[in-house]
């Protein structure tokens, strides 16, 4: 009898015969893309980039569903796709857009001018506006790309709505090359991060999205092997509701950046402008990207199947050069924001710890 019951309890047909089980699975799935959602904003406001690279992969397989047609599911791909922009701001080389001009801080501001409905602060939307413009123009020269900082605030004034009195102050510095001016510091990168924590703190407030986290954090306090799993889950579990205290109690060391494997863009149904890829493009994929349009569905779909994994080049004099300099700014062992800072070519934060042992033996460094 008992095995009747769990043969019976796996059988979609034995379901309520009134229930459409397409509906059913729309539900479910909007389910599981809201706990998604929610995991890919811990692991964001975490600075984690090992989780937020496979959750956003998740995410991405989720929103690819054919039932998730509603505004708010369009809503959070947008909120997905302008975070995986901003983990990417201080790489100049990254690219998400066809353009090879656009650098990530460029391409997050145009999907953030997308996303104005979806904040209530009209002060909080402006001020994360003015944050990004800004630091669009500071991460290039932090780089020492004058020509770049430049481009960019022409680039902004064609196509966004730029505050005179911001170009007119960010043209004097640029000019100036004054990479430290006071200007930049106050509207720092560090500060465009916690206004975004900010935004998704009130985001997740208004669009509470922890109904399967909630289902399944009961489930695992009521299970007999429950106890060791509590922790971890009551730390996603208290996202929405208490984010701020979550990441001062639960805060984890950063990990390595993004995998630089190559992915497919993902340009969701309803989302017509702006047309944004989800995830970052390698200029390989790019190139890929544009040959294809020319191509017929099934030599599309040929050329996927042969996409191999792009490995890492040996190490460069300056390779060995930007590796030398991310220690002397942040120290040893924190590889993670070193990889922020510079370009190594998809190499991870093991990578940097052992050509760091490398140079050391080699007395290259001290």
């Amino acid at each position: 009898m008992e095995c009747a019951n769990k043969e019976l309890a796996s059988d979609p047909s034995s379901t309520d015969q009134n229930v459409d089980f397409a509906q059913v699975t729309a539900v479910a799935s909007g389910w599981m893309l809201d706990f998604m959602f929610v995991s890919l904003c811990r692991s964001f406001k975490e600075g984690n980039f090992d989780e937020f690279n496979e959750t956003l992969s998740v995410f991405q397989a989720l929103s690819q569903c054919k039932s998730l047609k509603a505004a708010a599911h369009t809503e959070k791909s947008l909120i997905c796709a302008f975070l995986a922009r901003i983990m990417h701001g201080k790489q100049l080389d990254v690219l998400f857009e066809e353009d090879e001009s656009v650098m990530p801080l460029m391409s997050a501001a145009t999907v953030w001018s997308s996303l104005e409905h979806a904040v209530e602060d009209e002060s909080l939307f402006e001020n994360i506006t003015v944050l990004l413009f800004v630091q669009a123009v500071a991460v290039c020269l932090d780089k020492g790309q004058r020509s770049s900082a430049s481009s960019v605030l022409k680039w902004f004034e064609n196509r966004h709505k730029f505050p005179r009195n911001l170009g007119v102050k960010l043209t004097t510095i640029v000019t100036k090359m004054e990479t430290y001016h006071p200007f930049l510091m106050s509207f720092s990168f560090n500060r465009l991060l916690e206004t975004i924590h900010s935004f998704l703190d009130n985001y997740l407030e208004k669009n509470p999205s922890d109904f399967l986290l909630k289902a399944a954090t009961r489930f695992v306090q009521s299970s007999p092997t429950g106890p060791d799993l509590n922790p971890v889950v009551s730390e996603d579990s208290a996202l929405s509701e208490k984010p701020n205290e979550t990441i001062q109690k639960n805060k984890k060391p950063k990990r390595k950046l993004l995998s630089t494997t190559i992915t497919d863009i993902w340009t969701p149904d309803t989302v017509k402008k702006p047309c944004v890829s989800l995830r970052r493009l390698s200029r390989n994929e790019l190139c890929q990207l544009t040959a294809r349009k020319t191509l017929q569905s099934s030599e599309q779909q040929n050329t996927e199947k042969h996409k191999k994994r792009k490995t890492p080049k040996k190490w460069t004099p300056q390779l060995d050069k930007y590796l030398k300099d991310g220690v002397k700014r942040h120290g040893k062992g924190n590889w993670s924001q070193i990889l922020l800072d510079y370009d190594f070519e998809g190499r991870t934060g093991t990578m940097l710890k052992d050509r760091w042992r490398i140079l050391l033996k080699a007395h290259k460094v001290s």
